[in-house]
């Protein structure tokens, strides 16, 4: 995803990886060691601003390499491994750290790229057509057209279209930084935390008026009862049955936080409408869904309506909040651009990392619970300070220790991460190649391989983990194929 980001939210249209921080340039990672003619970022901060040549900051690729791993492994295991797996609906798993990454470090790179804008206008048409292409092609890949692995067809009957996905966030959070960074930007020479305040503090406004918001919206709106239709299934007939039964779900309440009655559903089902919802929503795997929770399953005996509902953990309401996450990530990458040393960025990022995640818990003891689906300000600051706090650890390691060869394969994922998203991630490699099989569609070289590592663990789980690493690995090695050739793949 961000490696859909970065390579999203990047200009530089020639195949040559250039340095990073041009005006209209994505962020770069280094192609070698620091050197006289690239030197390292501690030696570049320290010379004069007009004589400091742009540099790539390798931590970033590493960074966004890691994410798409991640979100990799826990979409293509969770289901083996269900404690991975995304959070039914309160609380954090794994998982649910990996999208709020995605958007954490569009920011930092929004910040970066951004940086210089010598015109605002050609600026801001090149963001917007870019995340009108992102929005795009996430309708295409999310949106039910391709059916996924497992199932050898495609095409979707454009009334049950979702419009709204990983990528279409991706897109909306991309660019309200990107306008931000832009508009909201003085020019102001940065010289003392002072300044440095005043040159964002209409960024930090806008932030806080997205959050003031959302929370008003989440607890002020009145849901009231509300009626969504399932289809009914007819073993005894010679034809399938379009027949659908109207259930309804009774609410009558604000500020309700669960899965049937909270706002961020509402708003979802008025302006988008019930049928261009996520059809499996992650709740099915909570307690009154699910025998197997926190895993799917057959529902309990006497299960609530709402078990069956549509509900979008991509809404309106809940991206809205989202986009709070990359403005955290232009202010980490504010800090980049302006600090003269390794040990001032260090100390920044610590300092707004501690603060966010425990502002998270804070929250949380207030009543604010975490929760993805929803995409909570508790959530926010919790994933967003781990994020920070991440970063620091990989810039440490990657970009002042100069520690490098452990991260190679994250690295590579990182610089080609939108081609890795669409083919791994999406499913539609997979997808491609098992519609090449012998006789029996089960008998295609994704499954079989599958198939014999679980034979070799002698466990379904251990076996699916391990093809899923197998994958990962795989897909780093096509990305450094593909950096070895020079080619990297962006909107």
């Amino acid at each position: 995803m961000d490696a859909t980001v970065v390579a999203i939210a990047g200009d530089g249209d020639d195949l040559a990886r250039r340095p990073l921080v041009g005006p209209t340039e994505e962020i770069h990672p280094y192609a070698e060691p620091p050197s006289p003619q690239h030197p390292s970022l501690e030696a570049a901060a320290a010379q004069p601003e007009q004589q400091r040549k742009p540099q790539r900051v390798a931590s970033l690729d590493v960074f966004r390499g890691f994410t798409v791993a991640m979100m990799i492994v826990v979409d293509d295991a969770g289901g083996a491994w269900p404690g991975i797996n995304h959070s039914p609906w309160f609380g954090v798993t794994v998982a649910d750290f990996v999208m709020p990454a995605f958007l954490f470090i569009i920011g930092v790179s929004a910040a970066l790229v951004f940086k210089k804008i010598p015109n605002k206008t050609a600026a801001t048409k090149k963001a917007t057509v870019r995340a009108i292409k992102l929005f795009i092609l996430g309708v295409i890949l999310q949106g039910g057209y391709i059916h996924g692995r497992h199932k050898l067809t495609y095409g979707v009957d454009l009334d049950q279209i979702r419009w709204l996905g990983v990528l279409q966030r991706i897109a909306i959070g991309y660019f309200l930084a990107a306008i931000s960074e832009i508009w909201l930007v003085n020019n102001n020479l940065v010289d003392s935390p002072v300044s440095f305040v005043k040159k964002y503090f209409m960024e930090w406004i806008m932030a806080l008026m997205i959050t003031v918001l959302y929370v008003a919206l989440l607890f002020g709106l009145y849901v009231s009862n509300w009626e969504f239709g399932v289809k009914i299934s007819n073993s005894t007939l010679s034809i399938p049955s379009n027949l659908v039964e109207m259930k309804t779900i009774h609410c009558g309440i604000r500020g309700s936080l669960g899965p049937p009655c909270n706002a961020v559903g509402l708003v979802d089902r008025v302006l988008l409408g019930e049928n261009h919802l996520y059809k499996n929503p992650v709740y099915k795997r909570t307690k009154e869904c699910s025998i197997n929770s926190p895993d799917y399953g057959p529902l309990p005996l006497n299960a609530p309506d709402w078990c069956l509902a549509p509900f979008d953990p991509e809404g309106l309401l809940s991206t809205l909040m989202a986009a709070v996450t990359c403005f955290v990530g232009l202010h980490f990458g504010h800090v980049l651009i302006h600090c003269k040393n390794h040990s001032q960025r260090m100390l920044f990022w610590l300092l707004a990392s501690t603060v966010l995640t425990i502002s998270a818990f804070l929250l949380l003891v207030l009543g604010m619970p975490f929760s993805k689906p929803l995409y909570t300000v508790s959530y926010m600051l919790l994933t967003a300070g781990v994020s920070g706090f991440l970063l620091l650890l990989l810039y440490y390691i990657v970009d002042v220790i100069h520690t490098k060869k452990p991260f190679i394969l994250f690295q590579w994922m990182g610089m080609n991460a939108l081609i890795v998203y669409v083919l791994a991630a999406c499913e539609l490699f997979p997808t491609l190649i098992q519609g090449f099989y012998w006789r029996s569609p089960e008998n295609n070289l994704v499954d079989i391989t599958e198939s014999l590592l679980q034979a070799i663990f002698h466990s379904k789980r251990w076996g699916t983990l391990a093809f899923v690493l197998l994958e990962v690995v795989f897909w780093c090695l096509a990305a450094g194929f593909l950096h070895m050739k020079g080619v990297y793949v962006k909107l």
